[in-house]
């Protein structure tokens, strides 16, 4: 599956390094940019879950999992529930994606995560370009040089990393690497199933200065809650609020404020 991500997007980091060549690359984004940790930890203090909400209009194995509502609507209705953050499917051909949806999101001036398949630093390099406040880097698209230099480039770039894992060979590859943002994702990549369990196994290996971000599986409060009582700083959720009738009053009650 990784395989065919990276495969679609060839043609984007042709793209940039033709612009490289041509000393062209998109200049970084002007200004401070709302700070996705801080955001996390804010929430936590104030007692609330903090929730990052997804905007992804499709998935691979579900297809089109929305045809209502705008990029703006969509995220605004996550802000007004108490998302702590967005994240952002910029993939085009699998998850009809655009960098454009990030320029969509940005006036709600909630830090955002562009997701998308990343395996070269230029790729870092155009997300600067963006009001993206991170980036997301998935280890297994990524040998251990590339993940370094990418992680070198979002720092230089003041763009957070979110790194994000899928079993402990993985964990050890990120934080080998440096990395203190983990998202913990409970997807076979083989079989696209779900099963939180593997997260809940790999956050014991937490260690103190680290973020943990949990990712997939997650469709109720007593998931949240699980998640957070495992050590969970904050819990990623996607396709459940994407395909709700109504995605601002799903958020709420994830995030406990409305019964189930």
């Amino acid at each position: 599956m990784l395989e065919r991500f990276r495969q679609a997007k060839a043609a984007e980091v042709a793209e940039l390094l033709a612009l490289q060549a041509e000393g062209r690359l998109p200049a970084p984004r002007p200004g401070p940019r709302p700070c996705l940790r801080a955001a996390i930890y804010a929430a936590r203090c104030a007692g609330r879950s903090a929730i990052i909400a997804e905007h992804k209009r499709a998935s691979p194995s579900r297809g089109l999992l929305r045809h209502v509502g705008s990029v703006e609507e969509i995220c605004r209705a996550y802000a007004t529930a108490g998302a702590c953050a967005l994240s952002i499917l910029t993939e085009a051909r699998f998850f009809a994606g655009s960098l454009e949806h990030l320029e969509a999101a940005a006036g709600l001036k909630l830090p955002l995560l562009r997701k998308d398949f990343l395996f070269h630093p230029l790729q870092v390099v155009a997300t600067a370009a963006t009001p993206a406040s991170a980036v997301l880097l998935i280890v297994r698209l990524l040998d251990d040089p590339t993940l370094a230099s990418c992680l070198q480039q979002a720092q230089k770039l003041g763009l957070e990393a979110v790194v994000e894992v899928f079993d402990a060979a993985d964990l050890k590859r990120a934080t080998a690497a440096g990395a203190t943002l983990i998202q913990a994702n409970a997807r076979d990549l083989d079989t696209l199933t779900v099963d939180v369990e593997r997260s809940l196994a790999l956050v014991q290996a937490k260690r103190p200065g680290q973020t943990w971000i949990a990712a997939s599986g997650v469709s109720g409060r007593a998931d949240i809650l699980r998640l957070e009582r495992a050590g969970f700083d904050a819990i990623l959720v996607g396709t459940s609020l994407m395909t709700a009738e109504a995605p601002e009053d799903a958020l709420r009650q994830l995030l406990g404020e409305t019964p189930c």
